[in-house]
């Protein structure tokens, strides 16, 4: 098993748009042969101290894959294509982290 986050930076003021788009998205990946988890999250509003707040321009992806493999299969999804057409001007670019159980 491996973990994902990924990092997606929006234009300003394109989340609700960018939210909408992926949440149509997520049931396709949910479905993808070795995806385990898949979701979006944004900033909690805490007085914790410690805590590190992106903003709202950035979503962080949470996800869970099988392998590196079905990573990669999902990379070249064809509804992943679509998606990426469909909010190419609400993202200014997306960092990955690919992570395993230590």
């Amino acid at each position: 098993m491996i973990f994902v986050i990924a990092e997606i930076e929006l234009v300003e003021g394109k989340q609700a748009a960018f939210l909408e788009a992926f949440h149509q998205l997520v049931p396709q990946v949910l479905a993808e042969e070795g995806c385990i988890e898949y979701g979006p999250a944004i900033d909690e509003e805490t007085d914790l101290p410690a805590q590190i707040k992106n903003g709202s321009q950035i979503v962080t992806v949470m996800e869970k894959w099988d392998s590196v493999d079905a990573l990669k299969a999902h990379l070249v999804a064809p509804h992943m294509n679509a998606y990426r057409q469909q909010v190419t001007d609400l993202v200014k670019g997306t960092k990955l982290k690919v992570l395993k159980p230590a």
